[in-house]
């Protein structure tokens, strides 16, 4: 296990993905250098009001305690109690034309040590990439799950779809029956095959956001809209604050762990509307992405 090449990889991804999105918006990403009483910090980098992005954030973290959060040793009664550390990328874009999509990334590693010093640390790997959008194009869709089968191409024939499978399950919300975006990948603690094999996943996750969604971003960032669409998009937008508050285990996790709250919060939209049980008019593309788009299927058969 090499702690070192990992965060090595992670830094280095965080700011090849930040140059791509500053080239694309023209507004630099603000620098916010973090620590926590605990221990470890973090580099968060945003950007509001930019040209392109209403928000966008990529962070940045290596954190480290003595003891595990409860939402960290759930279901892993033989880890709770012990010292740990967890570092990642995460990110979340919200462009400011509804046209283009939300989208999330997260890669992370986490370790907890062992007790004794004979015993051997417990760690895995875990992440994926999902796709929100607030109007439906199937092309773009079909762009991002390729190319999410293509970054796990080469680990096995099955992961891909076991992945995607595992995105469209968790990416739900339970209390609205009806799933977050069109999905991508999700997985979590990965530790089959060992740590080479791990790793290189992880980074070949990495590696293929800037293909899955660049594209998409730059098709759809100028296209016209209207205050229709803008109201529309924040509608939708509050489906995305209830998961990221009630549902992900991400932000729970750095909440309990007394992470910096700025940065974990960061994933929220800045303009959101809710409605008392509103529904678009059928046949409109507003219906259109409910009835087309979020329902869970093979995008690529």
């Amino acid at each position: 296990m090499d702690v070192g090449s990992v965060l090595d990889y992670f830094t280095g991804l965080q700011a090849r993905i930040v140059a791509r999105l500053e080239a694309i918006d023209g507004q630099p990403f603000r620098r916010d250098e973090w620590t926590r009483p605990e221990g470890g910090g973090g580099v968060s980098r945003l950007l509001e009001e930019g040209t392109v992005f209403e928000r966008g954030g990529v962070n940045f973290s290596h954190v480290m305690g003595t003891k595990l959060p409860p939402s960290a040793s759930a279901g892993r009664g033989e880890i709770a109690g012990r010292a740990w550390e967890a570092m990642g990328v995460s990110l979340v874009l919200h462009p400011r034309n509804p046209y283009a999509p939300t989208v999330h990334l997260n890669v992370r590693m986490f370790v907890a040590h062992a007790p004794d010093p004979g015993a051997a640390d417990v760690w895995w790997f875990g992440g994926g990439t999902d796709l929100t959008p607030y109007y439906g194009f199937d092309d773009d869709a079909v762009h991002f799950h390729r190319t999410c089968r293509d970054a796990l191409a080469p680990f096995g024939a099955d992961v891909h779809p076991q992945y995607k499978r595992w995105c469209d399950e968790y990416f739900y919300l339970r209390h609205r029956q009806e799933p977050r975006g069109v999905g991508g990948i999700f997985y979590d603690d990965l530790a089959t095959g060992g740590f080479d094999r791990c790793f290189a996943l992880t980074k070949s996750v990495g590696d293929h956001f800037l293909d899955a969604y660049a594209p998409i971003l730059l098709r759809r960032k100028d296209l016209p809209f209207g205050e229709r669409e803008r109201d529309f998009q924040a509608y939708r937008r509050g489906r995305y604050v209830e998961f990221n508050l009630v549902w992900d285990r991400g932000t729970l996790f750095g909440l309990q762990s007394n992470g910096r709250t700025e940065a974990i919060l960061m994933s929220l939209p800045p303009i959101v509307k809710w409605r008392y049980d509103w529904k678009p008019e059928p046949g409109t593309p507003e219906a259109r992405l409910s009835s087309d788009f979020l329902v869970a299927k093979d995008w690529l058969a």
